[in-house]
């Protein structure tokens, strides 16, 4: 996988991304790649940037509530028993479209920089406590043709920006 600093042509929800990241003073990297999809297709991103890699689930409550899980992409996550960690209803993948409406990203992009456009706050952000053993953490940045590297601490100051509390839950034993 071909690895570059020189990012695609921004859209305008990543250039609200990054403005804010400039507007807090968070410093990120970030690296253009092919599109990833999955944990697997990411390895070769794994060894250019350093710090925790991530995956994130859209997750819908049977009694309606949204979800975001992020975790280190090694976290084994049961969704048969998630919903009693979080003391929810029985969760499920949310739709595609959904995903675009509330957090104004396609799948296969799912991130907690999503954040920025859930300006109604329906997603409660679930963080996996394993991912305090890094102090970098790498995530798309609205879209999966990129990852962006960004220290721990200023992951929380963005969130709390965004207007977002974060539980943080150990999701695996």
């Amino acid at each position: 996988m071909k690895i570059t600093m020189e990012l695609p042509s921004l859209s305008p929800r990543q250039k609200d991304l990054f403005a804010l990241f400039r507007d807090l003073a968070i410093e990120t990297t970030t690296v253009a790649h092919e599109p990833t999809f999955t944990v697997a297709q990411s390895q070769a991103i794994d060894k250019a940037l350093p710090g925790g890699h991530t995956k994130n689930l859209f997750l819908k409550c049977k009694k309606g509530g949204l979800y975001l899980i992020t975790a280190l992409n090694d976290t084994v996550i049961e969704l048969k028993s998630l919903h009693r960690t979080l003391g929810s209803g029985r969760l499920s993948f949310a739709k595609a479209e959904l995903l675009e409406e509330v957090l104004g990203v396609q799948a296969g992009s799912v991130t907690p920089f999503a954040l920025i456009n859930d300006t109604e706050h329906r997603v409660q952000l679930v963080l996996d406590a394993r991912m305090e053993e890094f102090e970098y953490l790498n995530f798309h940045p609205l879209d999966n043709r990129a990852t962006t590297n960004i220290a721990r601490s200023d992951l929380m100051r963005f969130i709390k920006a965004c207007g977002h509390e974060p539980r943080v839950l150990k999701l695996a034993e």
